[in-house]
């Protein structure tokens, strides 16, 4: 498919690429976790992520699902995998074979349903764990967890040999240690997962801020979706290393946004915070020639 001016935003060494405009289109992806968080209208340089993690069944966020399955099965790659609320499983597998009536063969999918508080393992060590938001009925967002097995301090000095002995004599000589990467709220307002660890402590937070403007408080409530003001208040009480706005409505100017974030929040805070939307734009005024003509069109 076309390109849609994905942006790629680096955050150290963590690349995200994607774009995302309310109502038009979310699709952001983290590739070296080899994980895409929805899928847009799946552009053609997201397709070789193997999984996607869906939050919720509206069009802006999941149209490109037939064509992502279906783009994978004509490039003989092998099927992707689908993590999503499981409510939507059943319809997404309708859908799915919908598809396959029209084009004649229905794409190969691994379809993954997930309840708030289930995990799913994506590759070995790195995991993902849903949980539930508060944008429509069953959304979920979703932490992509790295799990580490580490030696426990009191085993530390001790030479190899001795460590291997006590692991045979069945001591725990080591504990598991959870790194949250990245976390992905999705569409949502403010609600109970706020107060889960693994988005209070993740490296990276994706939220989505649909709203900025003081009038637009009500439309803000009306779509189940973040106004900034929320935002101003949480954020500082969150331990992420960085804080990526997404989702902003036409109706708002980024340059406003960025301006508001500076004013309305801590230094410390505004600097960790990056916006994904889109590349901008470029104007370019029209010359005399072509000025004359519009005017007489």
């Amino acid at each position: 498919m076309a390109n849609r001016n994905l942006t790629r935003l680096t955050l150290d060494k963590t690349e995200l690429l994607g774009y995302s405009v309310g109502g038009e289109e979310t699709v952001v992806a983290i590739p070296t976790l080899n994980v895409c968080f929805d899928i847009g209208k799946a552009p053609e340089e997201l397709l070789t992520v193997d999984n996607v993690l869906l939050t919720h069944g509206h069009m802006d966020h999941a149209a490109g699902i037939a064509y992502y399955f279906s783009q994978r099965n004509f490039r003989e790659m092998a099927p992707g995998r689908l993590l999503l609320p499981a409510r939507l499983a059943p319809a997404i597998e309708q859908l799915l074979e919908c598809w396959g009536h029209l084009d004649g063969t229905t794409p190969p999918a691994r379809i993954i349903p997930m309840e708030h508080g289930q995990e799913y393992e994506v590759r070995r060590n790195l995991f993902v764990f849903a949980f539930a938001t508060n944008h429509c009925d069953d959304s979920l967002g979703y932490t992509v967890i790295e799990r580490r097995q580490k030696l426990k301090d009191e085993y530390y000095e001790l030479p190899g040999a001795q460590i291997a002995k006590l692991r045979k004599e069945g001591v725990q000589v080591t504990y598991t240690l959870n790194l949250p990467l990245v976390t992905y709220l999705g569409d949502t307002m403010s609600g109970d997962f706020e107060n889960l660890a693994c988005v209070r402590q993740s490296r990276i937070l994706i939220a989505e801020c649909t709203f900025f403007e003081q009038d637009h408080h009500g439309r803000a409530q009306a779509g189940r979706h973040y106004h900034f003001d929320q935002l101003a208040e949480l954020l500082p009480k969150l331990d992420n290393e960085y804080i990526v706005l997404t989702h902003l409505s036409r109706r708002t100017d980024i340059r406003s946004a960025i301006k508001m974030v500076q004013e309305r929040l801590p230094e410390d805070i505004s600097r960790r915070v990056k916006f994904l939307m889109e590349r901008p734009r470029r104007f370019r005024q029209p010359n005399k020639e072509e000025a004359a003509q519009n005017s007489t069109q």
